[in-house]
């Protein structure tokens, strides 16, 4: 049986209670609508510890003003179920009250690697990333914490954060789930119509010419990005943000793939903005 709990206070005697037991906590963060990505994830969680947590939190700090957090879908029952089926202890399942009660003024901004890629797109939204899960490891007090290598972006900026922070927590990635078609798993995908699906599998062949293009020895990130431009252009339903390929390290674009590499992609189909990366080198 999942105890659910809600509050920061009660979270926080639960783990420390685990803690003094000897057990391992995990903490798998999510902003639930959970799918067979988050199923590998809680699968990861599971194997590393005693005592896992899922977080589900639709955290408002990470959305503009002109985003989907209205709409972000949401199935706590479903979510719940799912937890079941793969063994997790507690899910936390805080109000946005709870997490930013009034008068709530403390923000983390982790400056540089923030800045690229969908942090130029969505100003401030790594902001409100890095400050709800500081929040989230403060609250849970995990041993180990696990994210998807989909958001790679978001896992470095964390990854940065607990570094620099010199927070007592390992935190884990886990390689992308996809679709039979090559589409990696999201809860926005629940946003795409039968057509835009159809529409979004240019992005898994786009990452396919890229991989090609790369394996057979092209080193000039500009060609790279060419290709992958051509094929997602082709497709009249799709509007691309940005494709780059930059140092898996700092995020920062390059020009020639030297050591580590990765294409980031982001492209709006519809209503819903999927990003997606693939390493290179």
């Amino acid at each position: 049986m999942i105890r659910v709990i809600s509050k920061v206070r009660e979270m926080q005697g639960a783990s420390v209670a685990a803690r003094a037991r000897g057990q391992e906590v995990v903490l798998v963060p999510t902003m639930g609508f959970l799918h067979d990505g988050h199923r590998e994830l809680l699968r990861r969680g599971r194997a590393l510890g005693d005592l896992l947590v899922l977080s589900v939190f639709v955290n408002p700090a990470q959305f503009g003003p002109k985003e989907d957090l209205g709409a972000y879908p949401r199935d706590l029952e479903g979510d719940l179920k799912m937890a079941a089926e793969e063994g997790v202890d507690i899910a936390f399942v805080p109000t946005a009250g709870e997490m930013y009660p009034e008068g709530y003024q403390s923000y983390v901004d982790v400056e540089e690697l923030s800045r690229h890629l969908c942090g130029a797109s969505r100003p401030g939204h790594f902001r409100g990333v890095a400050t709800v899960v500081l929040k989230l490891l403060n609250t849970v007090l995990p041993h180990k914490a696990v994210f998807g290598r989909k958001d790679f972006q978001q896992l470095r900026v964390i990854e940065r954060m607990v570094e620099d922070l010199d927070m007592p927590v390992e935190i884990i990635g886990v390689e992308t789930v996809r679709e039979g078609d090559g589409l990696a798993m999201s809860s926005r995908n629940s946003y795409l119509s039968a057509d835009e699906r159809r529409a979004a599998s240019v992005i898994p062949a786009a990452l396919k010419e890229a991989r090609e293009a790369a394996a057979g020895g092209e080193r000039d990130c500009r060609v790279i990005v060419e290709k992958v431009k051509k094929i997602i252009e082709k497709e009249r339903l799709a509007v691309i943000d940005y494709i780059k390929v930059s140092s898996g390290a700092t995020l920062e674009e390059i020009d020639r793939i030297e050591g580590d590499a990765l294409l980031f992609l982001a492209v709006k189909i519809g209503r819903a903005r999927l990003i997606d990366n693939l390493r290179l080198a």
